[in-house]
């Protein structure tokens, strides 16, 4: 009978072994992200859905946001104030102004309550919770697509040649894009910290539409304020938009997009390293 017992047990010789070592995850924490890349496209599809679910227009909102803005800029800056456009169409320059920046605005907005949002899942299933702000990104590539679309119409409606610096233009929105990231990621992480960002984030925003030169040419700020004006990473992000679809300089910004990509890479390696050292205090902070 003893025997009998003994040749029931199932055998764990050929069991795989399990490693459980301190630091594994975080040696793995990018692989990680690319294995739950299902949960990163459910989770930007959601969103997407969300945002349009029984609106009467749906998706294009994001075609009447911008074209009312312009229409406004263009009546108040461009008609009444007289702002000067650097040979350009003023609705062509604000909206190559608008495209980049409402797509920075609104991930940045929507990253100040993403993790808030999906508390649910945060402290319930474990994931790279990096994956929440990136989503919020993708999000709005729906919007800057439909953004660069409306461009490329308008341009052609008002015969704006094209020139070999538009090449140029995709490298510059690569910038905006990583920019966007960077905060949107720093932003998150902080409005968990500190629940004061979730309002704050909405009037920097704000006030960063009009320090930008948006609704106006960089060339009419003036020359003593120049150097910190320069300060503004979205400067060279217009500036160098425009030069590359308008080409009304015979170089580009270099200075002002040197600038751009400094900030941007800043905000990339500082704001991962900062999501990450609280990041396994998320649970407890929402």
């Amino acid at each position: 009978m003893q025997t009998s017992l003994l040749n029931q047990v199932p055998s764990v010789s050929h069991q795989p072994e399990i490693l459980i070592a301190a630091g594994k995850s975080e040696r793995h924490y990018w692989r990680d992200v690319w294995r739950y890349r299902e949960l990163l496209y459910f989770l930007a599809w959601r969103d997407i859905l969300i945002r349009y679910k029984q609106t009467a227009i749906g998706l294009a909102w994001a075609l009447v946001r911008p074209l009312f803005t312009i229409i406004v800029f263009t009546l108040i800056f461009g008609r009444l104030a007289r702002l000067p456009s650097d040979g350009a169409p003023y609705s062509t320059l604000v909206l190559v102004g608008m495209i980049p920046w409402q797509f920075f605005a609104s991930a940045v907005n929507e990253a100040s309550l993403s993790l808030a949002n999906k508390e649910n899942i945060i402290t319930k299933v474990y994931f790279p919770r990096i994956i929440i702000p990136i989503s919020g990104v993708i999000v709005n590539l729906a919007e800057l697509a439909i953004g660069l679309a409306m461009l490329a119409a308008l341009l052609a409606w008002q015969r704006i040649p094209v020139t070999s610096n538009l090449l140029f233009f995709p490298l510059i929105l690569l910038l905006t894009l990583l920019l966007t990231f960077g905060c949107a990621v720093w932003v998150s992480a902080l409005s968990v910290r500190f629940r004061d960002f979730r309002q704050i984030v909405p009037f920097i925003l704000q006030m960063g539409l009009y320090i930008s030169p948006i609704a106006y040419s960089a060339a009419i700020v003036p020359e003593a304020w120049r150097s910190w004006y320069a300060l503004n990473p979205f400067l060279g992000i217009i500036e160098g938009l425009r030069w590359s679809v308008f080409a009304n300089a015979p170089t580009p910004p270099i200075h002002e997009l040197a600038i751009s990509f400094g900030f941007a890479a800043v905000a990339v390696v500082s704001g991962i390293a900062y999501f990450r050292s609280i990041e396994k205090r998320f649970a407890e902070l929402l």
